[in-house]
């Protein structure tokens, strides 16, 4: 038995898994997730904003004592979009090395998009999900897109996720036509230039991660409360989605915060990450969409092996 942390800071959140893996299995011992907002104003100013590091780093001194009771064994911290496009990144670094004594990643997007397809795949056989599949990672920065059955056959990391997209468009409460439209034809470009280098229509079966597709896929489900093992593995439609996006997009701010799965520090941003979803499944012809709370996470803990 081998007991691992692995690390994932995005854009949005900072979250934590220890894991035992035993005989080929990753088995939970805490997973613990804490919205930090890391990338507040990056897109604007291309610099952590020194409050954000502050809450980061708050997070991270906690995960830290996590990991000392638990004894892993072994640590890997992963930062991916906000860190990558930051100037002054190597405050964040000098931040990370005190508090857990190991050198963050700052990993590429092929990488990032490596570790979400290794952590989101590992437990699909227990469905049998047509292949390759198309796994579509929206985190707060970017969106990865990775098509593969047992390997990575190719992969793309695009700079539209749900912070990014917000802050540059969606500020209304609710959004303007004139403001969706825009996000629109930003999030439609990208689409077209990942169809350039993936070829998304040899893909069978859509695979969504992260937060944004989780509360997604919670909402449509109508659940009163966030439950991980209800939406995990989940098919939800694609006219769901679309339903689902259309409320996120006439809702204000104070009707989000009321949906009963919505975590608080994804209020302001979850119509944008539904957006993303929904041109994702239009532009790409995908009827559904199968949803996974593994990724980049646990691709981080299974790379320790």
């Amino acid at each position: 038995m081998t007991r691992v942390a692995a690390i994932d800071c995005g854009t949005n959140s900072v979250r934590l898994l220890i894991a035992d893996i035993v005989d080929g299995k990753l088995i939970d011992v805490e997973r613990r997730m804490e919205i930090v907002r890391l990338g507040q104003g990056v897109d604007q100013t291309g610099m952590l904003a020194p409050e954000a590091l502050a809450r980061t780093f708050t997070a991270m001194r906690g995960f830290a004592g996590l990991i000392e009771q638990h004894a892993a064994e072994k640590i890997r911290v992963v930062a991916t979009s906000a860190t990558r496009d930051a100037r002054n990144r190597a405050d964040f670094v000098s931040g990370v090395v005190d508090i857990f004594g190991v050198v963050p990643e700052v990993v590429s997007g092929d990488e990032e998009a490596r570790l979400s397809f290794l952590g989101a795949t590992k437990d699909l056989v227990q469905l049998r999900p047509l292949r390759p599949y198309l796994v579509v990672d929206i985190g707060g920065g970017s969106t990865e897109f990775v098509l593969g059955s047992s390997e990575v056959q190719a992969a793309m990391s695009v700079d539209i996720g749900c912070v990014r997209m917000t802050e540059r468009y969606l500020q209304g409460d609710p959004p303007t036509p004139d403001q969706f439209a825009a996000a629109v034809a930003d999030i439609d470009a990208a689409l077209a230039r990942v169809r350039e280098t993936v070829p998304v229509d040899e893909a069978r079966t859509l695979v969504g991660l992260a937060g944004s597709v989780t509360t997604v896929a919670g909402i449509a489900l109508d659940l009163p409360e966030y439950d991980a093992a209800r939406i995990h593995l989940s098919r939800i439609t694609a006219e769901k989605v679309h339903t689902v996006t259309k409320r996120l997009m006439h809702s204000t701010r104070a009707e989000r915060a009321s949906i009963g799965v919505m975590h608080p520090g994804r209020v302001d941003v979850i119509g944008a990450g539904a957006l993303i979803l929904d041109r994702i499944m239009r532009e790409y012809g995908f009827g559904a969409v199968v949803v996974s709370e593994h990724d980049i996470l646990d691709g981080i803990a299974w790379s320790l092996v």
